[in-house]
């Protein structure tokens, strides 16, 4: 069953600060079940839904929980320029509106003096899964359907580990497994378990 947890929120637009804090948005049920920001998952089937510039913005802004898990102050000029965006325009701005996104679809909160992130996102839910092209739809059908096979998992295990004590970089793991020919879902559910079994090593990378 799919998670939607984005509420009915107004799409008034906020007006940017010079920096905000940014703290993780901690969500038991889609941390356990939701895929990284910067997942194969979420290029295949969130991305035509948020659109390409909110998709690297909360990619961006995930990013930084590697570094600092229990938040951060972001230097919202600076990381505009950096994702080549503008913020000349306030409101109108385009680095404003792919924060509005964001919101819009329950992956970012504002409040008065910091940003909750997600640091999962959520499987597409029906309604928005809709608005996608009929083979994008029948690509994610497969996807949640396939049955991963324990041979497959335990190889995926075994490469994302060394993968990761290696030094490589925790946000590419999940596509990296995949580029070697790792099922997508196999991969996906590597990295997780990863995460669960691992929590001091998990910690010191990110995942």
């Amino acid at each position: 069953m799919s998670l939607d947890p984005s509420p009915a929120v107004s799409e008034t637009v906020e007006p940017l600060p010079s920096s905000v804090r940014v703290l993780p948005w901690h969500d038991p049920v889609v941390d356990r079940r939701g895929h990284d920001p910067r997942s194969v998952y979420v290029e295949q089937f969130w991305l035509g839904i948020l659109g390409p510039t909110a998709t690297w913005l909360l990619r961006r802004l995930v990013a930084g929980f590697d570094r600092q898990p229990d938040g951060y102050v972001l230097d919202v000029s600076g990381t505009a320029r950096s994702l080549g965006l503008s913020v000349t325009k306030g409101t109108a701005s385009p680095f404003n509106k792919a924060v509005t996104r964001c919101v819009m679809f329950g992956l970012v909160q504002r409040r008065t003096e910091s940003w909750l992130v997600r640091r999962r996102v959520p499987i597409v839910s029906q309604r928005h899964l809709g608005r996608l092209p009929d083979d994008v739809q029948s690509q994610h059908a497969q996807w949640t359907t396939t049955t991963i096979h324990i041979d497959a998992l335990a190889r995926a295990h075994c490469l994302a580990a060394a993968m990761l004590a290696s030094g490589d970089d925790r946000g590419l793991l999940e596509p990296q497994l995949v580029a070697v020919g790792v099922p997508a879902p196999a991969a996906a559910e590597a990295c997780e378990l990863l995460r669960q079994q691992s929590p001091e090593l998990s910690r010191a990378s990110g995942v």
